[in-house]
């Protein structure tokens, strides 16, 4: 059963950031574990790529266009799954789906040499995962926490930075000493029930606090129903604009985490080093998100997330050929974690703030169709650049521009609107 969430402030007594933290931290721990286990796949893949290239022959693209192509095939259900997260809540959504989930990644162990079983395996995947992708844990945390929403996200998207410091590592091991068939059963059973048993304890949201509560008080809160229209969002200039830059940005950003061993092992690094040095940036990655999370919630949220994307530029110059050197390469990870490790937190604030609560599983669930595409095409993409050129150079080489129009865009937004004094009106 869920943790008892705490009782609903209203209009009048909003609480402060300290005292959402003591109602809802377990609940930022189960969004954390949730997101963390969605995120497995998307960064062990590239531990995968020599052992099924060795195996059956496949090229790189083959390999990641797996993760493309789960991802554009789902794509068009993600406002549908916003929309059925508005309705019943995420902890109804969450707890089947990190089970389908699992199965859905030990069946990869299960593959033969047909690349159209790989292919259609990632189909079934993406599907699986459906109810437990992003909207899920954003909208919950988003509904619980105001003052403190910055932070709070930031953690529970540091759910994808254990992933991306973790996963590499050991699925290095679990390949090494087990073999990679075993690594993905490994991976799916024992990760996923760690999420399962901290979310069945701890996930709530919004809606499991206002049936909680409504024997007690007729004063709900209107936080969570306050904020754009549906249809109005879809004409938003902010929330365009943020579309765009989130784009960009998880196309670069996703593909650089995907192929970042490769990319490591190039520059002349042993597989275990490069493995230890993807985890490095995992961690660049935490501090990213808690340090962005933080400034966020202090400071103006379009400069903080502005100046954060353009700083992943930086990184990708570090990594051209061309000024590639040993000392450099362990700044640059870091840096190209601390800010694409931002990135998706920076779009699921900027959305609950430009678009408001009352339909943000909706509104975010569509723009989670462009973070989708964005990320089915840049493994693909940086994937057919290495096929093509035989280096990732002109990979990274657009990764500096990319990076700095995405920030650009961010600093280019409005003012805050403010739904609760009459920008939008609620339900």
């Amino acid at each position: 059963m869920a943790t008892t969430a705490a009782p609903i402030a209203t209009e009048d007594a909003a609480p402060s950031a300290a005292a959402e933290w003591r109602a809802n931290w377990p609940l930022v721990l189960a969004a954390t574990t949730g997101f963390s286990f969605y995120s497995v796949a998307i960064y062990a893949t590239g531990l995968f790529i020599a052992p099924l290239s060795n195996e059956f022959g496949w090229s790189r693209t083959e390999i990641t266009g797996g993760l493309s192509i789960a991802a554009l095939v789902t794509a068009p259900f993600a406002p549908v799954v916003g929309a059925m997260i508005d309705r019943w809540g995420a902890r109804r959504m969450a707890l089947p789906g990190i089970v389908l989930t699992a199965l859905g990644l030990a069946s990869f162990g299960l593959v033969g040499s047909s690349v159209a079983m790989w292919l259609g395996l990632w189909v079934l995947y993406g599907f699986l995962s459906l109810s437990i992708k992003s909207t899920v844990w954003t909208a919950a945390v988003s509904g619980m926490f105001t003052a403190g929403r910055g932070l709070a996200l930031a953690f529970t998207v540091s759910g994808v930075a254990v992933a991306q410091t973790v996963v590499p590592p050991l699925a290095q091991v679990l390949i090494d000493n087990f073999g990679w068939r075993e690594a993905f059963f490994i991976l799916a059973a024992g990760w996923g029930t760690l999420a399962l048993v901290v979310n069945f304890f701890f996930l709530y949201d919004a809606h499991d606090r206002k049936h909680a509560t409504a024997a007690q008080s007729e004063n709900q809160v209107p936080a969570i129903l306050t904020g754009l229209d549906y249809a109005k969002s879809f004409r938003d200039p902010d929330l365009i604009k943020i579309a765009i830059s989130t784009f960009i940005t998880m196309t670069l950003g996703v593909a650089i985490l995907v192929h970042q061993v490769p990319i490591l092992t190039e520059g002349g690094l042993t597989r275990t080093n490069a493995a230890l040095l993807a985890s490095l940036a995992g961690i660049g990655s935490i501090v990213g998100k808690l340090a962005t999370g933080w400034l966020i919630d202090r400071f103006d949220p379009r400069w903080v997330s502005g100046l954060t994307v353009i700083a992943a530029g930086l990184g990708f110059f570090a990594l051209i050929d061309e000024f590639r050197t040993a000392v450099l390469t362990v700044p640059a990870m870091v840096l190209i974690g601390y800010a694409t490790g931002a990135k998706f937190q920076i779009a699921a604030y900027l959305t609950s703030k430009y678009g408001g609560m009352r339909n943000f599983g909706k509104i975010f669930g569509t723009l989670s169709v462009v973070i989708v595409l964005g990320s089915a095409l840049g493994p693909l993409v940086a994937g057919a650049a290495y096929d093509l050129f035989g280096s990732y150079r002109w990979f990274l080489v657009t990764g500096v521009p990319g990076c700095l129009i995405g920030g650009f865009l961010l600093l280019r937004l409005g003012p805050v609107p403010d739904f609760e004094n009459g920008d939008a009106v609620p339900n």
